[in-house]
């Protein structure tokens, strides 16, 4: 419980800095990406300012992380407050998909002026260009829901087939039962 209302302050402060900034505003998102016209700096000042704060956030997790990998007392505050452990991702392979959606998201952004912070936000006003823009991004999550979850679904299906067998599908859930079924199927043939 204490958690949730953390986050949820957490995110409410989040909402009111966007509001402050103005960065619920396309225009100051439209006018800070037109850099040949009237260009506006002011999303360059809060991007630095969240930066800054997780830059010194990260320098003291790596700091402790450190410390506990040479047995040394750890001098930096614990990380995460309030969960076990922190998982910080190692991922650092470029693919095609995280250029597609980097340039997905970045043209959106562009012709929109929202990205999906403010855009929360911003559903407070009412705003029929913001609820188009709410709309399209939650379809746009549903479909990639929908299709890296099928796709994931079926990889574990094939990886666990490929360790069990189509005998053993049925101990293995539903997709790895009908991948079983199929994979049963061709060896029939």
């Amino acid at each position: 419980m204490r958690q949730n209302a953390l986050a949820l302050l957490a995110g409410a402060l989040f909402a009111v800095g966007l509001g402050v900034s103005g960065m619920t505003q396309p225009s100051r998102v439209i006018g800070f990406l037109d850099v040949a016209g009237d260009w506006d700096p002011s999303l360059a000042f809060v991007m630095a300012g969240a930066i800054s704060v997780h830059f010194l956030a990260y320098r003291a997790l790596r700091r402790r992380q450190g410390a506990a990998a040479r047995g040394e007392p750890a001098r930096a505050p614990r990380f995460p407050l309030l969960a076990d452990h922190l998982v910080v991702p190692t991922r650092t392979d470029l693919d095609a998909r995280l250029f597609a959606g980097a340039a997905l998201f970045g043209v959106g952004w562009g012709l929109a002026g929202y990205c999906p912070g403010p855009a929360l936000v911003s559903l407070a006003t009412g705003s029929h260009a913001v609820l188009a823009f709410a709309a399209a991004m939650a379809a746009g999550m549903a479909i990639e829901h929908l299709t890296t979850g099928t796709a994931r679904a079926s990889a574990r299906a094939s990886m666990a087939m490929a360790t069990a067998g189509p005998s053993d599908a049925s101990a293995l859930g539903p997709a790895a039962r009908s991948e079983g079924e199929r994979e049963g199927k061709r060896e029939g043939d």
